[in-house]
């Protein structure tokens, strides 16, 4: 239970994040949740969308660099210490994540912790061990 997320390689100039987002918008593509991390030349937009595969076809139709990465969806506590129970499990399990970002939502007391590491089938069955809850992409897509 993969999420597909975009990776989209920004020019780090004033208005390059507005246009990526205003070609999406305008495709009635939803953003479900996003990272934005930057260098000095260039930044990585990383988002979960309604409909990746027409959100990777609209923006190369624009010129966009995307690429399409696996990610893994969690269901955690919105309290303190959600986070870093999740996060006990990992490091118990000596896995090596890249990065994470998450997003609250309507279930009380619930995030979303979306995670990427070169091995994602150890990170979801480290997890599903530990009775965490692996979100499906349906329901990530559909929140």
């Amino acid at each position: 239970m993969k999420i597909k997320q975009l990776s989209i390689f920004l020019q780090n100039k004033e208005g390059s994040l507005y246009d990526a987002l205003e070609i999406l918008t305008n495709a009635d593509i939803n953003i479900k949740a996003l990272s934005l991390a930057d260098t000095s030349d260039f930044g990585i937009l990383r988002i979960v969308v309604d409909d990746p595969e027409k959100g990777i076809e609209i923006l190369k139709e624009n010129n966009f660099l995307v690429k399409p990465t696996e990610i893994v969806a969690i269901e955690m506590d919105d309290s303190p210490g959600g986070l870093s129970s999740i996060l006990g499990i990992i490091k118990k399990n000596n896995i090596d994540l890249e990065y994470l970002y998450a997003f609250t939502h309507n279930k009380a007391d619930k995030a979303i912790l979306l995670l990427h590491t070169d091995n994602l089938d150890e990170l979801v069955s480290s997890l599903e061990k530990e009775d965490v809850v692996i979100v499906s992409p349906e329901e990530v897509y559909n929140l």
